[in-house]
């Protein structure tokens, strides 16, 4: 009775809203659909990067995330076609049932917390499978749990697992009725980058190439960054006078610009994007090329994120070098990534610089195998950290996508 009553109240208030029910961007994919709901704002790097990893080790899955209301779209840099990103619909149940009608999600993970009552009963209503992940304390400490546990419960005996990040997560399910057998405890849901791809052709190539050169990866570098990077690489070759500069500029229009520039400071330069080789001679090789980044990361031990010395941007996201086991240089720029520098920084594996000097002083250093290794050994630490929750994550979705499929 208790909990029929909390449902009947809950509902009786959203019925009194109007029903806000938002046409989908886009029509629903073909084929498999996982939907993800991201419940914590401050964590979105981490869900979509459960979200590439799911579409990576299943041909032909797209991914739906949903975000919560006031959520930072932009802190999603990456784009990938499998990946649709749109705002949580709302609570009125016309709304919820349409939310339904269209996506049709064959399993669903919803991340934290913050359970919003009509979308998880009625996606438990269509035999959806559903997984609740890296629960926390702070996502059952609303007024609502509090006074309408029965309700949250009701919600929650929905899953058919749940997985939480801590032991004070443990605890805060068991007092809203789980038992110990439903709940699992796991590592927290942490962003760990992707491991980009290269052509193994360019990479066997231009590693024969440069043969032993020491080498820099300055990328993603707004048109006001290339004096610094330049001056940089000036004085880093005082001390390694083969010294190979490789720069990508963040928008392809500005490649002329940085090639003149470098040519103007005296450095010889080549255009990787006219399909031109470094030879012995070259001190800077600039490309346009976002899709070769993951050849570069391979190549140079060391690499300056750009994005990051400049008012306005945001950087960009230090764990694709780290994946690729290049050390992290950046500038105090990153706000959309503040979290994953400060990781990577604790750990030993980045360093922040503020000029060209710095920067200078900072490649000279790490330029050195061992300085690199070490650096590069902290950062895989780092990025490792949230493999766990991926892979059980993964396996679970994968044996529910295979259940759907036998079913059919």
């Amino acid at each position: 009775m208790a909990r029929s009553l909390g449902l009947a109240a809950y509902r009786a208030m959203i019925r009194h809203g109007t029903a806000d029910v938002v046409p989908p961007s886009g029509p629903r994919p073909p084929g498999e659909l996982v939907w993800i709901h991201a419940a914590e704002s401050g964590n979105l790097l981490a869900v979509q990067d459960l979200a590439l990893r799911l579409c990576a080790v299943r041909t032909g899955l797209n991914v739906l995330i949903t975000l919560p209301e006031g959520a930072d779209v932009t802190a999603l840099a990456k784009t990938d076609n499998n990946v649709i990103v749109q705002p949580v619909p709302g609570e009125h149940q016309s709304t919820v049932k349409a939310f339904h009608d269209h996506w049709k999600p064959d399993c669903c993970i919803w991340v934290w917390g913050a359970l919003r009552p009509n979308l998880v009963l009625e996606t438990g209503a269509r035999q959806c499978a559903m997984f609740l992940i890296d629960a926390d304390t702070r996502g059952f400490d609303g007024r609502r749990d509090r006074w309408l546990s029965d309700l949250t419960y009701r919600m929650l005996s929905q899953f058919d697992y749940v997985l939480t990040r801590s032991e004070p997560g443990l605890q805060r399910l068991l007092q809203l009725g789980l038992t110990r057998q439903q709940i699992e405890i796991t590592s927290p849901l942490l962003a760990g980058g992707q491991a980009l791809p290269c052509v193994d052709s360019d990479l066997t190539e231009l590693s024969a190439v440069i043969s032993g050169r020491p080498v820099w990866f300055a990328t993603q570098l707004q048109a006001r960054e290339f004096p610094t990077i330049l001056s940089a690489h000036r004085q880093a070759m005082r001390l390694s006078h083969r010294l190979l500069l490789i720069l990508q500029a963040a928008e392809p229009g500005t490649t002329a610009e940085a090639i003149e520039l470098s040519q103007a400071r005296g450095f010889v330069t080549v255009n990787w994007s006219d399909g031109t080789f470094p030879d012995e001679a070259t001190q800077v090789l600039v490309t346009d090329d976002p899709g070769d980044r993951g050849l570069f990361f391979r190549l140079a031990p060391v690499s300056f994120l750009g994005s990051s010395l400049v008012q306005g941007e945001s950087g960009c996201d230090p764990f694709d070098a780290a994946a690729l086991g290049s050390s992290v240089l950046y500038g105090p720029k990153v706000r959309h990534f503040m979290g994953s520098y400060t990781r990577l920084a604790a750990a030993g594996a980045a360093r922040i610089v503020n000029d060209a000097d710095a920067l200078g002083t900072a490649v000279s250093r790490l330029i050195a195998p061992d300085q690199a290794a070490t650096m590069a050994h902290a950062g895989w630490d780092v990025i490792s950290q949230g493999a766990a929750l991926m892979d059980r994550v993964t396996d679970l979705v994968q044996d529910a996508l295979d259940d759907v499929v036998r079913a059919h």
